[in-house]
């Protein structure tokens, strides 16, 4: 009798590991590392959501040590290293630098970059980026011209449309959730986007591939700043 209590104890605890070994691709899938390229209002803002959702994010600055504070006030889940250390720790990557940096850190990082899923919050403006990259974006598509700048990356638009202070306080709010739109031309790459958005505590809306990212992402865009649920968004397209 104590043999067979034994043996089968043995089975229920080889069980048991088995489960747990199932699950753990699914789980890491959810909380996923995510780097984050420009730690200024926008990347520090939409990092420390997706922290309190329980995912792994590294900010990236050329001096981390810099960092410290906003690592030190977000907890354990936060660090902090250099472009190049942030894009090796990600599964995903958001991006939310001035847009004439696009073509350096696409250059600097090309083979890191090659692959990877990168949630795009960068937006033309003249004053900052000059007028060549915005006319450029502006003409052309500021999704296509982002996905030109960081080549073999699989790019979404995500993020693009308000500022750090709406995205704080509008954050989880009670249904309906702000929506988000997005856009992108991996199948993959906008999946995993519209689960970030969520866990960011927003709902997503997935406007098309990435040229429409021109809808909601260049200033003369029907849903540029636009606020309001995922209803009311998808009216306001047309959708």
């Amino acid at each position: 009798m104590r043999k067979h209590l034994t043996r089968r104890a043995l089975l229920v605890a080889g069980g048991t590991l088995a489960l747990a070994h199932s699950l753990r691709p699914a789980f890491a899938q959810n909380k996923m590392p995510i780097g984050v390229i420009g730690a200024g209002n926008i990347g520090a803002l939409i990092g420390g959501l997706w922290i309190k959702a329980g995912h792994p994010v590294m900010f990236s600055s050329r001096n981390p040590d810099d960092l410290s504070d906003l690592v030190a006030k977000l907890g354990p889940l936060a660090s902090a290293g250099t472009v190049a250390q942030a894009i090796a720790f990600g599964r995903a990557l958001f991006i939310a630098v001035p847009f004439a940096a696009l073509p350096q850190i696409g250059s600097d990082h090309k083979d890191a970059l090659k692959g990877k899923i990168i949630l795009d919050a960068c937006n033309a403006v003249p004053a900052r980026d000059g007028a060549a990259i915005t006319k450029e974006a502006d003409e052309i598509g500021i999704g296509i011209i982002s996905q030109k700048y960081l080549p073999g990356t699989r790019v979404v638009r995500a993020f693009n449309t308000l500022g750090s202070t709406v995205f704080e306080t509008q954050s989880n709010r009670p249904d309906p959730k702000l929506a988000i739109p997005i856009a992108g031309d991996d199948a993959e790459a906008v999946r995993v986007a519209e689960q970030l958005v969520r866990d960011a505590g927003f709902d997503p809306v997935v406007v098309g591939k990435l040229d429409a990212a021109r809808k909601f992402s260049q200033r003369v865009g029907p849903a540029y700043g636009f606020q309001g649920s995922a209803a009311e968004l998808k009216a306001k397209l047309g959708m």
